[in-house]
């Protein structure tokens, strides 16, 4: 009755989406370099480390567009720059792994440690987030730790002009806001204060003015295209440029699942830019071969996401001690594409390759998302009100019009189901076999490969790739 009631009123989905857009906001133009593959781990702490794994990944000539430095190349939280024990000259740095074609990121936390060479100058500024009793420290690691208020103007130009002369002018353009929530110690949000309110009131805005923090500033310097991966956010937060990503989640399959549910209602809310941990976040051993499986289905996944970005924190770990004794934040183990064996690495850059594939597509769909707020990675029901079916499946998704996608989540799984909406047919991309939609079927899925399925006449230059 209801999906009756949507139909005969003829506010379906995409029309739901595109009015909410256009009071919410809607994202920019995505940059080109966040249409291809991105290169993460929990973490590159050292200049010598960023450089060797874009020079391998050019000399394996397996594209990559952006290649991001974690959390912790800073002294201190509030720093905002690179520590010059571990990254001798930035500037060479940046140099040279752009003049390959690959862009930089670089981790941006809000935390202002009390040591920090900037935290007394934002003190008494009151650029700071504000404790309304205790002692003012709102997050214990590696010190004691406040946040910066984001919905505070002056603060946003004041530290955007930190990371103007200590990244941007370097020739880094992208941004990793981490932290956004913020994660203050306790979640007694009566105890905080910002310069738009109580916390109580407005803190649910702290990811959106954390974002916009950047894209005024970036907007400001002359940067006309801007994305940059954040942890949470807010409504409007699209309009920033804002890329949300799922947080620190598991290396497990449950988790997995969830991902693809997360990234359909991230897209369903107006914020069409949203990528997931490739592999999980937390407990992936690299030795593993159970571990190995997982990551190689959720690569293939990954493939088909709005964002497509490896990351994760592997184990086993290392830890790091500077040279004054002090322990710093640890680095993870290797989490490259050859850091897997010979036969996940073809599987995973023959992806990669499929990625570049779909170059032109993927930014068809970055500019309709832009001109509209329609999602990259859809519901099965926003390209099929009118099929009942697609309302309860929650497995599968279209990413953008042409492509259904059937992830493989279920462990040492080689075949699934699939059902194809009503009211089209449709070509196995693997095997260039017709389909007739409006039936479910048993796909086989062998581990180099995963169920995709395009819409007749449509991106067939897929058809045997997958």
């Amino acid at each position: 009755m209801q999906l009756d009631y949507w139909i005969t009123a003829g506010e379906t989905p995409a029309r739901i989406v595109e009015s909410y857009t256009n009071v919410t906001g809607r994202v920019p133009m995505m940059p080109e370099y966040g249409l291809g593959f991105w290169q993460c781990k929990l973490r590159y702490y050292n200049q010598e480390q960023v450089v060797q794994i874009a020079r391998e990944y050019k000399k394996r000539e397996i594209p990559l567009d952006v290649l991001v430095i974690d959390y912790y190349h800073w002294p201190r939280c509030g720093d905002w720059r690179f520590d010059e024990e571990y990254f001798l000259n930035p500037e060479v740095m940046v140099n040279e792994v752009q003049d390959m074609g690959i862009r930089l990121m670089v981790s941006i936390w809000p935390q202002v440690d009390w040591r920090s060479e900037n935290f007394e100058e934002m003190k008494q500024q009151g650029l700071l987030v504000k404790s309304n009793s205790g002692i003012d420290v709102q997050m214990l690691f590696h010190g004691n730790n406040v946040f910066l208020d984001a919905t505070n103007p002056r603060t946003r130009d004041y530290v955007w002009d930190k990371c103007r002369k200590n990244y941007w002018d370097y020739g880094i353009s992208a941004f990793w806001l981490d932290e956004a929530e913020p994660e203050f110690g306790t979640y007694d949000h009566g105890d905080y204060r910002f310069h738009a309110g109580p916390a109580l009131q407005v803190g649910n805005i702290y990811p959106r003015e954390y974002a916009r923090l950047f894209y005024e500033g970036q907007k400001a310097a002359g940067q006309e295209t801007i994305v940059n991966l954040i942890r949470c956010a807010w409504a409007g937060s699209q309009r920033y440029g804002a890329l949300v990503w799922s947080g620190d989640i598991m290396s497990n399959y449950a988790d997995f699942r969830k991902q693809i549910c997360a990234g359909i209602h991230m897209g369903s809310c107006g914020i069409p830019w949203w990528t997931t941990d490739i592999g999980g976040f937390h407990g992936g051993n690299i030795h593993d071969e159970g571990f190995k499986e997982l990551l190689v289905r959720w690569f293939q996944f990954g493939t088909f996401c709005p964002v497509m970005r490896l990351h994760g924190c592997r184990q086993p770990g290392e830890t790091i001690i500077n040279q004054a004794g002090e322990v710093r934040e640890w680095t993870g183990a290797e989490n490259e594409i050859w850091s897997y064996g010979e036969e996940n690495y073809e599987i995973m850059a023959k992806f990669i390759r499929i990625r570049e594939l779909m170059r032109d597509y993927i930014r068809g769909l970055m500019e309709e998302a832009h001109e509209t707020g329609s999602p990259v990675m859809r519901a099965m029901f926003y390209e099929f009100p009118e099929d009942e079916n697609c309302w309860n499946i929650q497995d599968a998704y279209m990413f953008g019009p042409d492509i259904l996608v059937a992830p493989v989540c279920r462990e040492k799984a080689r075949e699934r189901s699939v059902y194809l909406p009503a009211g089209a047919f449709f070509l196995h991309a693997g095997t260039g076999q017709r389909y007739e939609g409006g039936r479910w079927y048993e796909v086989e899925a062998a581990i180099d490969t995963l169920p995709v399925f395009l819409r007749e006449g449509r991106q067939g230059y897929l058809v045997g790739r997958i």
